[in-house]
């Protein structure tokens, strides 16, 4: 993969592969005034020009974009198999980001046909789908396969807290993390938005060659309907977030056998689909204190 970064692209700083930018500020506390730096979390429009022609604009944190690209083809089921796609290159613009790449023709006209619009939001993961049914795809189904101790489950979560530098000092951002049926966080990727960080960690476990069937997602937001397909598309036994999912999402994860956890904080859970998966164990990890 290759980079290139225009002359007058200053504006998206040196901190972009960070992902955050140390702004000035006023902080008031007490009726107190201080003149002060800030890190605030990067969001900029990232472009996919897919076989040379615009496919999707999404806001986003400008770091990891190759996988972000390659996640987003896998979790959007436009490419079957990460060796369907080949990243040629990301180029920083004056005031965002493209990522270049290339799939076989076949798949192309498949794009061509959903007809998706080409601006999406950070925190909108159906942002282009013109008609009820391209939202509503149907998700594969999860083969039964791996069974996870809770206390495999909370592991994880409580390695998440730990691994997530772009929030620990902007708090404005969502992680994704992989951890294998011990609980060992694997991979972890941040963004602004919690579909672009799941994208990103799809496409990063494609890259490191990581099979989906042999571990289980862990994320710092709600569990929704979209977050459920993404996980199920790639054929994620279990997903488990911090806040609460919706109906809907209940609903998926259901009907395509994926083991959905909500309210996994404090060494605590809910689970509210396919609990079999889940295997009781004791939780001896230390209290985790999440931030409202």
């Amino acid at each position: 993969m290759s980079a290139s970064r225009s002359p007058s692209s200053r504006g998206l700083i040196d901190d972009a592969a960070a992902g955050y930018a140390l702004l000035p500020v006023v902080t008031v506390r007490d009726g107190s005034r201080v003149a002060t730096q800030d890190c605030v979390a990067e969001e900029v429009p990232v472009a996919l020009i897919v076989n040379g022609a615009p496919h999707v604009v999404m806001m986003a944190t400008p770091c990891d974009l190759a996988d972000f690209a390659l996640g987003f083809m896998l979790s959007e089921a436009i490419v079957a198999s990460a060796d369907e796609v080949e990243i040629l290159g990301v180029s920083a613009l004056d005031n965002g980001y493209e990522v270049s790449l290339r799939i076989p023709e076949v798949r192309r006209a498949k794009l061509a046909d959903r007809r998706r619009n080409l601006v999406g939001r950070s925190g909108c993961g159906l942002c282009g789908s013109e008609t009820i049914e391209e939202a509503m795809r149907p998700a594969p189904h999860v083969p039964a396969g791996l069974s996870i101790e809770t206390a495999a489950l909370h592991r994880a979560l409580h390695a998440l807290r730990q691994r997530q530098p772009i929030n620990a000092v902007t708090g404005a951002t969502h992680a994704a993390g992989w951890a294998d049926a011990s609980g060992r966080l694997l991979l972890v990727r941040e963004d602004v938005g919690r579909h672009n960080a799941l994208d990103k960690l799809i496409g990063a476990m494609s890259i490191e060659r990581i099979d989906a069937a042999r571990g289980f997602a862990v994320i710092t937001s709600r569990a929704s309907y979209e977050m459920v397909l993404k996980a199920a598309t790639i054929g994620m036994p279990l997903l488990a977030a911090i806040s609460a999912p919706t109906a809907l999402a209940v609903r998926m994860a259901e009907e395509a056998g994926l083991t959905l956890v909500g309210y996994a904080r404090n060494n605590n859970h809910v689970v509210y689909a396919c609990g079999a998966r889940l295997i009781a164990a004791p939780v001896t990890l230390p209290s985790e204190k999440v931030p409202a």
